[in-house]
């Protein structure tokens, strides 16, 4: 078995500016810069020989390149008490529209796929237990706009737990260019 998901780079220079705004946060996990990336679909744990046909049917998702802006940080849960601190991204649209054309190939070959609503971020740290406050960092970086990037590829990521976090590996990479409308 192999734990998947779909997602986005993030460019290097949007990715240092994200690293500014860590602090000292109680109970944060602070993503590296090698961590940092949007979701667009996780996948969970795939068999291995189903794996070509997740990349065959991703090779067939039909969208346009669009302009991507990072602008914003915010929290799950309450900000006294957060679960996740994340970096927004706008326009949502593109997306979502891309998320849900993900969400369907997989589901046309059979796989569950989450049931939550889809909420595109970058995650930037996470908390466990007796979580400090981001009410300092979001009133700092709330309307920070981190930068843009042009959207023009998804990613097939492997995701490993190892002790020092996660460890993400490109399976395959979807550009969008070469894929047949």
């Amino acid at each position: 078995m192999r734990r998947l998901f779909f997602g986005l780079e993030i460019p290097a220079q949007i990715k240092a500016r994200l690293l500014k705004a860590r602090a000292a946060v109680s109970g944060a996990k602070w993503q590296s810069v090698e961590q940092m990336h949007i979701t667009l679909l996780f996948l969970g744990d795939v068999e291995e020989e189903r794996l070509s046909a997740v990349c065959e049917a991703a090779r067939h998702i039909p969208l346009a390149p669009f302009e991507l802006n990072v602008t914003g940080l915010g929290c799950f849960g309450q900000p006294c008490t957060p679960r996740n601190l994340w970096a927004g991204v706008q326009p949502v649209a593109p997306v979502a529209s891309l998320h849900s054309a993900i969400k369907g190939q997989m589901e046309s070959l059979g796989l569950i796929t989450e049931r939550r609503a889809f909420r595109p971020h970058i995650t930037l740290a996470r908390f466990k237990r007796r979580p400090g406050s981001v009410q300092g960092l979001l009133a700092d970086y709330g309307e920070t706009a981190f930068g843009s990037f042009q959207v023009d590829q998804f990613v097939l990521f492997e995701s490993e737990q190892r002790s020092g976090g996660s460890v993400y590996t490109v399976i395959e990479r979807f550009p969008y260019m070469t894929r047949a409308m």
